[in-house]
């Protein structure tokens, strides 16, 4: 096992594009870390260069305590597993799991003994005599962790393994590679997309946005407690609803009606100040319909366009007047999540979410009276997009 440092690193093309910039980043020894973000953010850049597959520009990268700059990645003891199988079809699951090993001219004694311990790990031992072609998607992408696994290395990287598989299995694999890094112990870094995985697998998360480290620390922490808009807008599913807003003295002036901010917001705010313009988030888990909310909010009454029943609870669309927030960050997160392509909202019409519990008789085209749990709204400088509250302490 190993840690692995970021020191001031930078990934440059020879067209000046700078892919990572200036990335500094402590990865522990036996760590579960997940880089996530938008496509092209550098996340996969930076795991390129982790196992040697991309010169690094400027920096440092350090992996047990030696400088790995100018080292092959044969020489990296790094194991990766990619996005595809990358499997070969002529040879069964026992061959493609010892192939490496074979490569490495190992005993076969000890290539039969590594390849029955992952199986047995993977729980693959049935299929050890199958062929690629005979196996479902997970099964080989379990093969392809396999062949990772039984090479014992260092660190394992993986690029975005799961996104191949529909989403059923994507959520048993995920419970699987989770299970799987407990048992091995063993430094792992993980690319991803899906801020869903993210949250789920990670020790850490490390947020990027354009080649730079947005932050980084526990799932709980960035949902709690997200540094700026791009982090608060990207980590939550559904995402967090941006309104504008307007701040005087202790009163929060939202498109659905005013409020007097909490004691525990206005201790957490970083300044006092006059009077000014907010983007205050709300995620919609903090909305609950007001017939059956046990607790004091603010409450509003307003007209749904859409309800959708996930079973366990409603996603609940209404609309608000109030001339949509427009920044740098909110902007690249629709264009990530393709609503910068749907028609409608934009304007002087903001689209809400609200996540309402199952026992709401809220529906589509009817009107209902929705409460939002102030305590937990968020308040967003419109101009650095940075956050206006200390973060919360538990």
């Amino acid at each position: 096992m190993a840690e692995i440092k970021f020191r001031d690193v930078t990934k440059r093309y020879p067209d000046g594009f700078e892919a990572v910039k200036h990335m500094d980043l402590d990865i522990g020894d036996g760590e579960f870390m997940i880089l996530v973000g938008p496509s092209g953010c550098g996340k996969s850049t930076a795991l390129r260069m982790i196992a040697g597959l991309e010169d690094i520009s400027d920096g440092e990268l350090i992996i047990g305590g030696e400088t790995v700059n100018d080292l092959a990645p044969k020489d990296r003891d790094i194991a990766m597993v990619f996005q595809n199988y990358a499997l070969y079809p002529h040879m069964t699951v026992r061959e493609n799991m010892g192939f490496a090993l074979k490569l490495a001219k190992r005993p076969s004694d000890e290539i039969g003994r590594k390849v029955e311990e992952a199986a047995r790990i993977l729980d693959l031992q049935q299929h050890l005599d199958r062929k690629p072609a005979n196996l479902s998607g997970g099964q080989r992408q379990r093969v392809a962790m396999g062949r990772a696994i039984v090479r014992d290395p260092k660190a394992y990287l993986m690029d975005e393994p799961l996104s191949n598989l529909d989403a059923k299995l994507r959520v048993q694999m995920r419970t699987e590679v989770s299970r799987i890094q407990q048992r091995l112990g063993t430094t792992m870094v993980y690319v991803t997309h899906d801020q869903t995985e993210a949250l789920t697998l990670g020790d850490r998360v490390a947020v990027m946005r354009a080649g730079i480290l947005q932050q980084v620390d526990t799932p709980k922490v960035l949902y709690e407690n997200p540094q700026n808009l791009f982090v608060a807008g990207f980590i939550g599913s559904p995402a967090m609803n941006f309104l504008p807003a307007r701040l005087e003295g202790e009163t929060l002036k939202l498109p659905f009606g005013d409020v007097e901010l909490p004691g525990e917001i206005r201790a957490r705010m970083k300044d006092g100040g006059g009077a000014r313009d907010v983007l205050a988030g709300s995620r919609p888990e903090h909305f609950e319909d007001a017939a059956i909310a046990d607790k004091p909010g603010l409450r509003f009454r307003t007209k749904l366009d859409v309800v959708e029943s996930m079973g366990s609870e409603l996603y609940a669309y209404f609309d608000v007047n109030a001339h949509a927030p427009q920044t740098a960050e909110l902007a690249e997160l629709a264009a990530d999540s393709g609503l910068d392509e749907v028609p409608g909202g934009g304007g002087d019409v903001q689209h809400v979410v609200a996540r309402l519990d199952a026992a709401s008789r809220a529906t589509a085209g009817g009107e209902v009276e929705l409460m939002l749990d102030i305590t937990q709204i968020m308040l967003f400088d419109p101009g650095s997009g940075q956050t206006m509250l200390q973060a919360r302490k538990d």
